[in-house]
């Protein structure tokens, strides 16, 4: 099951979050075979991604950073969106959803 949580992005700004996964009893899991993909849509049945995340693993110590561009956020319209957090290991042929929530994108003066 994935856990939740919910972000806020600022419209025409850099973001990156880092995000641990552990395990049911609070290990960090080892990545090291695993590659992460997170996308933002508008709604969960949308057919395109608004965005998708730019993720990297620290590997064996159980961190994914997701990053946008200040590019990217610009682009994104302010308001309410989900996204969520998939890791896949295709030598084990596993995928898992490790993160879900909404995402809020707050709206820039500065332009």
């Amino acid at each position: 099951m994935a856990v939740k949580a919910n972000i806020v992005i600022e419209q025409g700004t850099s973001f990156s979050t880092d995000i641990d996964i552990t395990d049911a009893a609070g290990a960090r899991v080892d990545l090291t075979n695993y590659t992460p993909t997170s996308q933002i849509r508008k709604h969960f049945s949308s057919s395109s991604a608004t965005a998708t995340f730019t993720c990297t693993t620290g590997g064996s110590n159980g961190t994914v950073t997701m990053v946008l561009d200040y590019a990217n956020t610009a682009g994104i319209t302010d308001g309410r969106y989900v996204y969520d957090l998939s890791l896949e290991n295709t030598s084990a042929n596993t995928k898992l959803r490790a993160v879900e929530g909404i995402v809020t994108v707050t709206p820039r003066v500065t332009q």
